[in-house]
């Protein structure tokens, strides 16, 4: 029986106050989530997602456009990040197919993160009596925060695979104890019947 099964949800969830706009979403055996954002166009978006437990660790990813166009299709993947701009007003929709799973349910962690809203002609006039240092300071910390979220990311990927590492870790130790043991019985067994078999010898 696996550990990581019973300690991986624990891990998961954990990690779920560590990461504010991060969301772990379980899904059933031929079953899909879908999730959806009200965005204007022209506004950057921005999908992360990784499989954290089930099966083979493999989600089929699709992204839909409020005109109901297939903006992206991904089938069994394990993790991933795709980036798009919205190219109507609307609400986009982004789902998580289990579809193609018998009967392992899968977690999966993901997040979408949206831009700020474009600005319009009149804003942009306003915007240009702005200094050119607070611009460079906006785009700074957009890439800083942004820097700060895929750092956050990769500490959950990281806390995953070591649970799953220290598991194997632990099976591998307890295997090998068994090997050990039978080997000692086989020994012993081996030594008492020879010593039986000419004890045998001796009477006739």
């Amino acid at each position: 029986m696996s550990y990581a099964r019973y300690f991986l949800p624990v891990l998961l969830f954990s990690a779920l106050f560590c990461l504010n706009s991060a969301y772990f979403v379980h899904i059933d055996a031929h079953a899909e989530e879908c999730f959806f954002d009200k965005v204007t166009s022209g506004t950057k978006m921005s999908l992360m997602f990784e499989v954290a437990e089930g099966g083979f660790l493999d989600i089929d990813v699709k992204i839909y456009g409020p005109d109901g166009k297939l903006i992206h299709s991904g089938d069994r993947e394990s993790n991933g990040k795709y980036t798009f701009a919205a190219h109507i007003d609307g609400i986009y929709k982004y789902c998580f197919s289990n579809q193609m799973s018998t009967m392992t349910p899968k977690i999966v962690m993901f997040s979408m993160d949206t831009g700020e809203k474009p600005k319009q002609q009149g804003d942009m006039e306003g915007d240009a009596n702005h200094n050119k240092l607070a611009e460079m300071v906006n785009q700074l910390s957009t890439a800083l925060t942004g820097a700060k979220h895929e750092q956050e990311y990769m500490e959950v990927r990281e806390r995953i695979h070591r649970a799953i590492n220290d598991n194997t870790n632990s099976r591998v130790v307890l295997w090998a104890f068994f090997e050990a043991l039978v080997l000692v019985a086989m020994s012993l067994g081996q030594v008492y019947y020879l010593k039986r078999f000419f004890e045998v010898r001796r009477v006739v």
